[in-house]
């Protein structure tokens, strides 16, 4: 529970609706109908809102019950960790509703947790840029991670699984390109900014999240968490280390 308690507000959350959820639908005591995506009922003349939420809380069956579980927990609070107060509420938001209009408009994928795990191991990938992880047993840029999962995923499950897992990609890096790269390297603005009520809202109520000065463009890189996780989507065992780290300077004499 210690750990439970010591994640990142947001992807705790998350995680214990995901449980929840998951619990209640493979136990029988509620229907799979309920966590569907459909976007008929969505949009009928008594809409189905909570369908908006509830196909990104179903794991898989059996073991990806607790691998889904890991992958989300992990690459979320690692993702949450590298930004601002709030703004992995906004990233969540963004990336959510991407994903609805891809994997589940486009593509008709009725259940979206895979893609929003695959989003959040792209966003991990991307703050620690220059480390590597360990992939099955050989050590590769922690930047190849997600294309990894990508390759294992369509051995294992067929293309139709390997382009919903892509939607993940595609939503997060249009967030990294349109509130770091642009702003950044193309000298533009920030097209999707932190309302300001949201950064407070997280600042007064998770005092130790991780903190970057608001406003700026750039996202600096968190070292790899040493912790390793296996995943029934991909079949993958990963664990990152940081290759270039280095202490703090000291002066002699």
């Amino acid at each position: 529970m210690d750990a439970f308690w010591a994640a990142p507000p947001v992807i705790r959350t998350l995680t214990a609706l995901t449980v929840v959820q998951s619990a209640l639908m493979y136990s029988g005591l509620v229907s799979f109908y309920w966590a569907l995506f459909v976007p008929s009922l969505i949009f009928s003349w008594r809409p189905q809102i909570f369908r908006l939420v509830t196909p990104f809380l179903l794991t898989g069956p059996r073991l990806s019950f607790i691998f889904d579980l890991i992958l989300m927990y992990r690459y979320g609070s690692a993702a949450e960790r590298s930004m601002a107060p709030g703004e992995f509420f906004i990233y969540l938001l963004f990336v959510a509703f991407s994903i609805m209009l891809t994997a589940g408009g486009y593509l008709g994928q009725p259940i979206l947790l895979s893609p929003l795990i695959m989003a959040f191991v792209y966003t991990f990938s991307q703050t620690n840029r220059g480390t590597k992880t360990r992939f099955w047993v050989i050590d590769i840029p922690v930047v190849l991670l997600p294309y990894a999962m990508i390759v294992v995923g369509m051995v294992m499950n067929g293309w139709e699984h390997v382009l919903s897992d892509l939607t993940g990609i595609v939503a997060a890096h249009t967030y990294d390109f349109l509130t770091r790269i642009y702003p950044t390297f193309g000298g533009g603005r920030n097209f999707i900014p932190v309302p300001r009520f949201v950064e407070r809202y997280f600042t007064d109520h998770d005092p130790n999240s991780g903190y970057r000065p608001y406003g700026t463009a750039s996202r600096a890189p968190r070292p790899a968490e040493p912790s390793s996780a296996s995943g029934s989507s991909w079949s993958s065992w990963t664990s990152s280390s940081s290759w270039n780290g280095r202490g703090a300077g000291r002066r002699l004499g």
